[in-house]
């Protein structure tokens, strides 16, 4: 299934990164025998060297282990190298060890900003400033012999010449997160170096049915061409591609059988947002309405070309803001409606409301024939393929997060179960749920896998997390959502925009050149160069103060009545100025303009 790179293109597992003070040298400690890679600290230009420089007696270099060597990344002055610090082996698949990155590290290649300009200087430390936010990125995954960016599906039917090329050159660049990274890596022809990152989750647990050791995983990708943050990132792009597209693939092995599903998730493919302004909902805004069945049509075709036929479940409300979405969403997608797409709408919160959960049996009774059609991928012990998958389901709700990681779980059950009939260890009528361990860890994996890809688009784990993990909804449930959504709001007006700057930054969608304007991504003129919520707020609660104490005075004297409304409609003065012009308060992204 996912085939190992053949010994000439072996990745190096173990590096030792040496800090000279012109110099990084990285050199092979796995016994490969490489030759070490040697950088510039001044511009970060690479070459291969016969061995480690001599160590001065006087001035010792720093030496540390790492991983893998992420990529490196050229800002105006200096370039950044980019590696994995430290690593958690999370399980394997076919023999094939995968790890999930637990510290990144950023080395900076920027000796040449001493004979730079001031301002120079001042927008590199800016750019640079975002790489700290990258060092946190979270659900990183990457095997030196595995190609964790294809399904098992695509990597079975991998031709030879293909499965002995480099990992990184049959990876799926969608899902490649360091494609852009790799660049200068491939440009100099590091082969050995150049480690594949994806974004995403790996769940894998093992439970016996009877005698029998069934072992399931749960892999998820993420897509890099619209990757983002929540209310940053939104609905489609003119070329189709999707906000928080993330492709799903359920695993299960035994007897020497392989089965494999695959789901996706992505926003409504036409072009929308939703502009943070110290609401709670801030209101949605369809572009270009005109453009939404084109865009749909791009959307769609390309998912035909990958995945075959399609079943869009569109989870949305009918009524309000979603209401016209998803409206929106139905209109454009009519034309090209056919044998190979269809689009179902569920309102999720109207028939399963916030505690009925059961009633995706509903949507189920809709769509299974679709899901007996398209079927799963089924390979013997032999490797011969006995069946394929020949469409996707794919759900969207408004993140594509919480309605949607429920409905994927329920449909990742029924899928698993036909699975088990066909390879036999289920009877025609037994369920996941006739197991009480495999049945708890099923709900565990899943509700992890939902956790994972909504932190890392909303910063929170996933609501309604408790129906999934526990198979109903809980008051410290219900509690535990209401704190998350207010994190989430915290998050998404204060925070997110640095974030998705420095998302831009790392896959390239904003490339810094010398040429343009020498401004600094976070420098603002008039208004918004003095706008702090925290300022606000202060002043805010300074003004109630002073209104209070005024008004406690005026039994004393009535002229504290004057200064008691004064200051109070100062209070109010504030607040309505802070509600009305609230997007300026917010922190929002500064990277605009697109890769050239």
């Amino acid at each position: 299934m996912m085939e190992r790179a053949e010994a000439g293109q072996k990745l190096y597992t173990l590096l030792r990164l040496w800090e000279f003070p012109d110099q990084y040298v990285i050199e092979p400690t796995d016994g490969s025998a490489g030759a070490p890679l040697a950088i510039s600290r001044k511009d970060g230009s690479m070459s291969l060297i016969d061995q480690v420089p001599h160590c001065s007696s006087v001035r010792v270099p720093k030496i540390q282990t790492i991983f893998g060597v992420v990529g490196l990344l050229k800002l105006v002055v200096g370039s950044y190298l980019i590696v994995i610090k430290d690593r958690e082996c999370v399980g394997s698949y076919m023999g094939n060890q995968i790890f999930k990155v637990t510290s990144l590290k950023v080395f900076p290649c920027d000796h040449s900003l001493k004979s730079t300009t001031t301002e120079q200087k001042k927008v590199e430390s800016e750019f640079s400033a975002l790489l700290s936010v990258a060092e946190k990125t979270p659900g990183l995954y990457f095997s030196y012999e595995a190609n964790l960016t294809l399904s098992a599906q695509r990597l079975h039917d991998l031709g030879d010449e293909s499965k002995l090329l480099p990992l990184w050159r049959q990876a799926e660049p969608r899902f490649l997160w360091n494609n852009y990274m790799m660049e200068v890596l491939i440009d100099n022809k590091l082969d050995p170096y150049l480690l594949p990152v994806i974004q995403g989750s790996f769940q894998n647990f093992q439970a016996a049915i009877g005698k029998e050791i069934v072992e399931v995983k749960l892999i998820a990708r993420r897509c890099t061409r619209r990757n983002g943050t929540r209310m940053w990132r939104r609905g489609a792009d003119p070329d189709g591609y999707v906000a928080n597209f993330v492709e799903s693939e359920q695993i299960v092995q035994m007897n020497g059988f392989t089965a494999a599903c695959v789901q996706i998730r992505g926003s409504m493919p036409f072009i929308w947002e939703q502009i943070v302004d110290l609401t709670y909902k801030p209101k949605f805004e369809i572009i270009k309405p005109e453009e939404a069945p084109r865009v749909a049509e791009r959307h769609f075709l390309d998912l035909r070309k990958k995945y075959g036929s399609v079943l869009a479940v569109d989870l949305v409300n009918t009524h309000g803001g979603e209401g016209r979405l998803s409206e929106k969403f139905s209109t454009a997608v009519q034309p090209v409606i056919c044998d190979d797409v269809r689009y179902v709408h569920f309102d999720f919160h109207q028939i399963c409301g916030h505690v009925h959960f059961e009633r995706l049996s509903i949507l189920y009774e809709q769509i299974v024939d679709f899901l007996e059609k398209s079927g799963y991928l089924l390979v013997n012990e032999k490797g011969d393929k006995l069946k394929e998958q020949t469409g996707i389901v794919r759900t969207n709700c408004i993140d594509c997060l919480d309605r949607t990681n429920v409905t994927q779980s329920m449909i990742g059950r029924k899928m698993l179960e036909l699975q088990l009939r066909r390879i036999g260890v289920f009877a025609a009528e037994e369920t996941i749920s006739s197991h009480a361990n495999f049945d708890d860890s099923f709900k565990i994996m899943w509700a992890n896998h939902g956790d994972d890809i909504s932190i890392q688009y909303s910063g929170t784990p996933a609501l309604k997390g408790d129906f999934v993990r526990l198979g109903q909804r809980t008051t410290q449930g219900i509690i535990k959502d209401g704190i998350n959504a207010l994190v989430r709001y915290y998050l998404n007006n204060f925070a997110d925009g640095t974030k998705q700057d420095a998302i831009d930054l790392l896959q390239g969608h904003y490339i810094v050149s010398v040429s343009r304007d020498m401004k600094a991504p976070s420098q603002a003129g008039g208004l918004e160069s003095v706008a702090s919520f925290p300022l606000a707020f202060a002043l805010i609660m300074f003004g109630f103060l002073f209104a209070l104490l005024s008004l406690r005075q005026v039994p004393y004297d009535m002229k504290h009545l004057f200064f008691s409304l004064l200051w109070a409609s100062f209070t109010v003065g504030i607040a309505a100025f802070v509600r009305a012009n609230g997007r300026i308060f917010c922190n929002r992204p500064r990277l605009h303009k697109p890769r050239q």
